[in-house]
């Protein structure tokens, strides 16, 4: 099963965020996500923002 990813620097905000994160399931990786958008960022936890989030997740790590 290969690694999946979603990095902050792929949705540019004003907070400047650089935090990147990796699961190896995309249910877990969403999860994680959505956390972090919504302490972080201020987003709702909504279907709408769960299907943002799932567009912006790509195969493998965060690059360097």
């Amino acid at each position: 099963m290969a690694r999946k990813y979603i990095d902050c620097r792929d949705f540019p905000d004003e907070t400047n965020c650089s935090i990147a994160l990796t699961a190896d399931s995309e249910e877990e990786l969403i999860e994680a996500a959505i956390e972090h958008g919504t302490k972080i960022h201020g987003y709702e936890n909504t279907p709408e923002t769960r299907e943002n989030v799932k567009k912006g997740i790509k195969e493998g790590t965060p690059p360097a």
